[in-house]
């Protein structure tokens, strides 16, 4: 039950903070130019930074185990 209110209310946040961040910024990565609301730019760079970060941690976990299993033979 306080996850639920506690995911609810961050949505709720979400929409308040992308609602109020509408202006227009300029984003250029590698070759590519173009014109985002501030709050979406924003927020694909939290998702993809959180991608990363999940990417990383798997495959740092997954060394760990191949290696755990190594030193028990």
């Amino acid at each position: 039950m306080g996850g639920g209110c506690a995911a609810a209310l961050a949505a709720v946040a979400l929409i308040v903070f992308m609602l109020q961040n509408t202006r227009g910024v300029e984003v250029t990565v590698l070759w590519m130019h173009g014109t985002l609301p501030l709050a979406l730019a924003l927020l694909i760079a939290a998702v993809g930074s959180a991608i990363l970060v999940i990417v990383i941690g798997v495959g740092r976990i997954t060394q760990l185990r191949r290696m755990a299993r190594q030193n028990r033979s």
